[in-house]
């Protein structure tokens, strides 16, 4: 069996201040956050102890992970264990790399949010080229917020060519983008339109459940972040028995990490091995998919 796990600990502070974001400039204690490294530590210990599976993890904290230590050996521990396929974080790219050398590059993913009210762009780039020169996967992105605009077509031109840029899209404010705006986001991102989405959901089929799980610091399964209702619990002995198809129960999914598993929409051919990290296979093959044809299912 190979089975998607997103993980999201009990993490919930970060070094950025994002106006946005709850979690934005937020402390935990020493005690908080020992806890929170105690969690992962079993966790990592679970997968190590399951190599007749196949696995793919995400973590997806709340707040900055790659600041602490503890997360950085879990990937690097991770990327070294046969049966894990990739092991990928969302990051805001501000911790040192060192540690990308002490892990399996051909396993470890990052997907690196600018933010360019926190950081510099000079600084932000030169952490993705080192990425890029250690051979490690990562994507880049940025909030789509139009005053940023000057700051993305910049980040574009500073990164290789090869490095895809995705923009993400702000769902509150779509209604008062103007149309300049949406093309311009399009010219960096040739998927912008898939993430301006509400999907329908409710009732389709979705390989959240089955081949992919949310998994909390107490190891609760959930069939995604976006239903909150337990499905299981992987310290279980029988955990696999809680993996089964099953139709969402949402009317809508709008978030890239909870559609890119709804069958319907076929986003993995998009994305491949790199759906995890939002890496697609290629991008411009891909454009049919908000203009027309399948799309219009979309």
């Amino acid at each position: 069996m190979h089975l998607n796990i997103l993980y999201r600990g009990s993490l919930v502070s970060c070094n950025y201040g994002c106006e946005y974001c709850p979690f934005a400039k937020r402390q935990q204690t020493a005690a908080e956050l020992a806890s929170d490294k105690q969690d992962l530590e079993r966790f990592v210990n679970w997968v190590s102890q399951h190599p007749q599976h196949e696995f793919s993890i995400l973590f997806t904290p709340w707040g900055e992970a790659l600041i602490h230590r503890c997360y950085q050996q879990a990937l690097v521990r991770l990327t070294q264990m046969p049966h894990v396929n990739k092991a990928a974080i969302q990051t805001n790219l501000s911790c040192n790399l060192d540690w990308v050398e002490e892990s399996n590059k051909d396993k470890l993913a990052l997907w690196a949010t600018f933010h360019p009210e926190w950081v510099e762009r000079d600084s932000y780039v030169a952490k993705c080229l080192e990425l890029d020169k250690l051979g490690a996967h990562f994507s880049a992105g940025v909030v789509g917020f139009p005053q940023f605009k000057h700051e993305i077509a910049a980040l574009r031109q500073d990164l290789p060519e090869h490095v895809y840029l995705w923009i993400n899209a702000v769902k509150a404010e779509l209604p008062n983008l103007s149309q300049e705006d949406r093309e311009f986001f399009k010219s960096i991102d040739p998927l912008y339109e898939l993430n301006t989405q509400h999907y329908p959901s409710f009732g389709r089929s979705c390989r959240a459940g089955k081949s992919a799980i949310s998994v909390d610091g107490q190891g609760t399964m959930r069939r995604c972040h976006f239903i909150k209702a337990p499905i299981g619990n992987i310290y279980d002995t029988n955990w696999e028995n809680y993996l089964v198809d099953r139709t969402c129960t949402n009317q809508t999914c709008h978030c890239h990490i909870g559609y890119v598993h709804l069958e319907y929409l076929e986003l993995d051919k998009v994305f491949g091995s790199g759906i995890l990290e939002r890496i697609p296979q290629k991008l411009f093959p891909f454009s049919p998919l908000i203009k027309g044809g399948r799309g219009d299912q979309l």
